[in-house]
């Protein structure tokens, strides 16, 4: 049996990729936090040095997984840090998609499961406390930092932070934005189907009453980010904008089909104009959900006879795949990788 083993390595030792095939390291952990209760699921995905074995990640009834190895030593040398954030009932595994793209570029990627608001434990009261979310991210930080598997690939003064809708805000939120949770309640008494209001409150959710939301939560390790359709840009309390981080890459899904609460343009909130050398991107045709994962064969139907958000299903005209590859370019470039 040792012997049979012992050529089943080699013959895989033959088969090598070449570093510039290499599948992304993929790893676990789990994250104990001073402000939770519990301990967090957190990921990092990076570039890895030799292979180990091939898995799927992120695989489910909906989403395409992500293949990568699993807990391979890191590639020589330091690379960028990317934080990631997900959306309201996400997940950071499903977007696999974006974190092996980032890794191809030279990144390594930390990513949380945001408790309160990820895939089967997301509630409204919970999901307004900004500041639990991101010291989800600050408390992996120092995690990662500080440990010794990783701590020396890592270039301390290459961190950035990407996030997605709720994860936007969250990222606005680390760049130094904060959020006025008066303001908020009185646009949701206004436009209460708007895309950042209707979910809280169903919840009977008053974001004034609620201190995490308008803390300051900006993380100075952080020199570069980027939000993708972020919630919450209307509330912006103005005086935190001219002390934020500069230059933030601020991307909108869609054009005439793009969610009112998440645009930063002159016909939305105008955030990406009020904020200190903000870049605004816009990318079309897409939706908010083109953000999400590839889906399986039948995955829309199966949405849609459990009465879910149509999250796999696009405007016409537009290839998930191929938007995913403009996406990866664009959050890249905002990171500076």
């Amino acid at each position: 049996m040792k012997r049979l083993a012992t050529l089943a390595f080699l013959a895989m030792s033959h088969a090598l990729p070449a570093a510039a095939d290499m599948l992304p390291g993929y790893d676990r952990f789990d994250l104990l936090a001073s402000h939770r209760a519990r301990p967090v699921a957190a990921s990092i995905w990076y570039p890895a040095g030799e292979p180990t074995y091939r898995a799927p990640v992120g695989d489910g009834p909906i989403f395409d997984p992500t293949f990568a190895f699993v807990g391979p030593a890191p590639a020589e040398g330091q690379h960028p840090l990317v934080l990631l954030s997900h959306g309201s009932g996400g997940n950071a595994d499903t977007l696999g998609w974006l974190t092996s793209g980032l890794v191809a570029r030279g990144a390594i990627v930390l990513a949380v499961d945001h408790p309160g608001s990820t895939s089967g434990d997301s509630s409204p009261r919970r999901s307004v406390d900004m500041e639990a979310r991101a010291n989800d991210l600050t408390a992996a930080l120092d995690t990662v930092l500080a440990d010794p598997a990783f701590a020396p690939f890592i270039d301390p003064d290459r961190i950035g932070v990407v996030g997605f809708s709720l994860g936007g805000a969250t990222a606005l939120g680390l760049s130094g934005l904060r959020f006025d949770g008066a303001v908020q309640d009185a646009r949701c008494s206004r436009v209460a189907g708007a895309g950042d209001c209707s979910f809280f409150l169903l919840g009977g959710v008053r974001f004034a009453d609620h201190p995490g939301f308008s803390t300051d939560t900006r993380d100075p390790r952080i020199t570069r980010a980027v939000a993708v359709d972020p919630g919450f840009g209307a509330s912006v309390r103005p005086d935190s904008l001219d002390t934020a981080l500069e230059g933030v890459v601020l991307i909108n899904l869609g054009e005439e089909d793009r969610i009112e609460a998440a645009d930063v343009g002159p016909n939305g909130n105008d955030l990406a104009r009020r904020m200190p050398n903000a870049r605004h991107v816009v990318i079309a045709p897409a939706s908010h959900f083109t953000f999400l994962g590839t889906c399986k064969p039948g995955a829309a139907d199966m949405l849609q006879a459990d009465g879910d958000d149509p999250i796999c299903s696009d405007p016409d005209g537009t290839d998930r795949v191929a938007t995913h590859s403009r996406l990866v370019d664009a959050v890249a470039s905002g990171l500076g990788l």
